[in-house]
């Protein structure tokens, strides 16, 4: 008779068999030395306009803290990497971030998941909750804790075999799980990251959203500061330089999932057509997209810059 897998090794085989590329089991109880670094970005105003980071600080800090039920916490990654390093487009094209090329990983991720705690719900009588931007999950620390990857100084996950280019979601269960060993960081003494930040919103293992082009494209509704607008470039939707830059991506695995696909109106628009766009026609060509999140308002403002930058406008 053939034992029967233990949990850990189910829940991982489950896991990839519906499509996560990678699967670590961390504790849902974290040091204070998170909740402290999360305290300090909020109290410095480092999170910009997003006043949610303000709320919700003791629940954040550890998974316990959210659902003081939670035993383990389970941590999947899907590889989104691209078939090639990413780099802006030609002036007269808008460079959109590699991951909002197609559909919103956010649904996929989250079927995903419904579908593994089904899964465990049934197979081992647990309780549990899933997570993908849903909640205030401290996902990075949890990733790293969990053996994915480690929290790369440009604060985002980096894993050995997928390079930068993981979307990450988690279960919380009342399942006492054994944590895998946490990943070491590699990033030794390169600095590739930091060096390529066109506004220079990083310093080691920090960030300041205030200046990343990504919050400015996607999350911030004002005017930006012309000094900033000016090194955006022609990116109208998120900002991959640091992950490009980094050494790591020499070991990226292109994706295979069809939901990343790349749609070609969305590779490498012109600046022109998106001038162009109507509401109507912003939801349209974005429908399903994570590019939906800017608003029609905000991705107006992001092109207006863009052509400026690009010598189009005035």
């Amino acid at each position: 008779m053939t034992a029967s897998p233990d949990p850990k090794t189910a829940i991982r085989r489950m896991a990839l068999d519906l499509g996560f590329d990678a699967v670590g089991f961390a504790p849902a109880h974290l040091d204070a030395v998170h909740g402290e670094n999360l305290k300090r970005f909020v109290d410095e105003g480092r999170h910009g306009t997003m006043a949610w980071m303000e709320t919700r600080q003791e629940q954040r800090a550890s998974p316990d803290g959210l659902w003081p039920d939670a035993n383990s916490v389970v941590v999947l990654g899907v590889n989104y990497g691209p078939p090639k390093t990413p780099a802006p487009n030609p002036p007269d094209r808008a460079t959109i971030s590699a991951y909002a090329q197609n559909r919103d990983y956010h649904d996929l991720v989250k079927k995903r998941l419904k579908a593994l705690g089904r899964w465990m719900a049934a197979e081992f009588g647990c309780e549990l909750k899933v997570f993908v931007d849903t909640a205030p999950v401290l996902e990075k620390p949890l990733a790293q804790l969990a053996g994915i990857g480690w929290q790369g100084k440009h604060t985002n996950v980096v894993s050995r075999e997928f390079g930068p280019w993981l979307v990450l979601g988690e279960v919380f269960t009342t399942l006492e799980l054994e944590p895998d060993p946490p990943e070491p960081d590699h990033c030794g003494r390169c600095t590739a990251c930091l060096d390529a930040c066109p506004t220079g919103a990083l310093e080691p293992y920090r960030m300041d959203a205030r200046r990343c082009i990504s919050y400015l494209t996607i999350e911030y509704k004002g005017e930006i500061d012309p000094d900033l607008a000016a090194s955006m470039g022609n990116r109208v939707y998120g900002c991959d330089a640091c992950l490009a830059a980094c050494p790591w991506t020499k070991f990226t695995r292109p994706h295979h999932e069809p939901w990343f696909a790349p749609r070609a109106e969305l590779t490498a628009p012109r600046l022109s057509d998106l001038a162009g766009l109507d509401e109507d026609g912003f939801r349209e060509l974005f429908r399903q997209s994570p590019v939906k999140r800017a608003g029609w308002a905000g991705m107006m403002r992001n092109v207006r810059i863009a052509r400026k930058n690009e010598g189009l406008d005035d």
